[in-house]
C-alpha cells in the first residue's frame, strides 16, 4: 500500500556543493584511501584500495583497483598542471 510523503530536510540537495561539467555530468572525486588488499584470482594478485569519495559518507567507501586510482590520479595532476599554465597566459 502507498503511503504519503512526509516532506523531510535531510532529503533536498545542496546544489552549489555539486559541480557538473560541460555534459552537465557528476565526476566523483577520491579524497582518501582508507584501506588496502590484493585479490587473487588463479595465478594473478591484484592489488585493490578502498575509496572515500567527495560529498559521500565513509560508509560508502568502495573498493577499487589501485591501477585505475593511480591513473585517474595521474589525469587530475595534468589538468591542474595544463589549467594552471593556460591561467598565466
Amino acid at each position: 500500500m502507498l503511503r504519503r510523503y512526509v516532506p523531510d530536510e535531510s532529503h533536498v540537495l545542496q546544489y552549489d556543493a555539486v559541480e557538473l561539467d560541460d555534459r552537465l555530468t557528476f565526476v566523483e572525486e577520491p579524497v582518501a584511501i582508507l584501506a588496502r588488499d590484493v585479490r587473487r584470482l588463479c595465478s594473478r594478485a591484484i592489488p585493490v584500495v578502498k575509496v572515500r569519495w567527495r560529498h559521500r559518507p565513509v560508509e560508502e567507501a568502495t573498493w577499487e583497483t589501485e591501477h585505475e586510482m593511480r591513473v585517474r590520479a595521474l589525469v587530475a595532476s595534468v589538468d591542474r598542471a595544463w589549467s594552471r599554465l593556460i591561467r598565466r597566459r
